[in-house]
C-alpha cells in the first residue's frame, strides 16, 4: 500500500472533519422540527404514571432553548454512527490486525453497552422512579414540574446509565491488553463493588433508588465480564 503524504492526510481528515460536521448539521435542523416529538418520547414515562400531567416554563426564552437542546441530543445520537466510521475509516490503515480488532470491539460494543444503560433507565428505572416521586408528594402542593428541569434530569439519568455500562468494557480490555489478569480482578471483586456503588451515589440524583438501580446491573455486568476474560 502506498504511503500517504502529510497533506493527503491532513485533506483526507479534512474531509471526514466536514461531512461528519454536515451530517450532524442536517440531523440538528431535523431534531429541531422533531422537538415536540422528541420531548413527548422523554416525557412519557412520567406521563404514564401521572394522572393530571402540567408542566410549565420558568423563563421566556425555555421554549426554544429545550428545542434547541432536543435537537442536539437528536443530531448527537443520530450522528454518532456515521461519525465513529468516519473515524474508523480515518484511523484503521495505520493500525496492525490485533489493533484493528481492539478498536473495532470498541467502536462496535461501546455503543451497545451506551444504549443498553440508557434503555435501562428508560423503560425500567424512570417509570418506577416517577411513581414514587408522585406518591411521596405532599398533598398539600399542586405538582408542576418545570419542562427544562425535567429534560435535565431525564437526560442526565440517561447519560449516567449509558457511561456506567461502559465499565465491564474497560475491566475486559485491561484484562485482554495484558495490564490486569483475570485473577487480579477477581481478587479486587468486593473493592469494585463497593466503588460501583459509590460511582452510582455519584453519578446519579440524590436518592437511594436511582442509586441502586444503577448499581445493581453494574454488579451484574462486572460479573458476566469474567466471560470475555482470559
Amino acid at each position: 500500500m502506498q504511503k500517504m503524504t502529510m497533506m493527503q492526510h491532513f485533506m483526507e481528515l479534512k474531509g471526514r472533519v466536514v461531512r461528519s460536521l454536515a451530517f450532524f448539521c442536517i440531523a440538528f435542523v431535523a431534531g429541531f422540527y422533531m422537538s415536540d416529538y422528541l420531548h413527548a418520547i422523554i416525557t412519557a414515562p412520567l406521563f404514564e404514571v401521572w394522572e393530571s400531567p402540567t408542566m410549565i416554563y420558568t423563563g421566556i426564552a425555555d421554549g426554544l432553548m429545550i428545542q434547541f437542546s432536543l435537537a442536539g441530543l437528536f443530531a448527537l445520537f443520530v450522528s454518532s454512527p456515521f461519525i465513529l466510521y468516519q473515524i474508523w475509516r480515518y484511523v484503521s490503515p495505520a493500525l496492525k490486525k490485533g489493533e484493528k480488532k481492539i478498536a473495532l470491539s470498541i467502536l462496535l460494543i461501546s455503543p451497545f453497552l451506551f444504549l443498553l444503560g440508557a434503555a435501562f433507565a428508560y423503560f425500567v428505572l424512570f417509570p418506577i422512579m416517577f411513581k414514587f416521586f408522585l406518591d411521596v408528594a405532599l398533598d398539600s402542593a399542586a405538582m408542576m414540574p418545570a419542562v427544562k428541569n425535567h429534560l435535565s434530569f431525564s437526560v442526565d439519568l440517561l447519560k449516567a446509565f449509558g457511561l456506567a455500562f461502559q465499565f465491564p468494557l474497560i475491566l475486559v480490555l485491561l484484562n485482554r491488553a495484558g495490564a490486569v489478569s483475570k485473577k487480579q480482578i477477581m481478587g479486587w471483586g468486593r473493592y469494585i463493588i463497593v466503588g460501583i456503588f459509590i460511582i452510582a451515589a455519584i453519578l446519579t440524583p440524590p436518592d437511594v433508588f436511582s442509586q441502586i438501580a444503577l448499581a445493581l446491573p453494574l454488579v451484574l455486568l462486572f460479573g458476566l465480564s469474567f466471560l470475555f476474560m482470559i
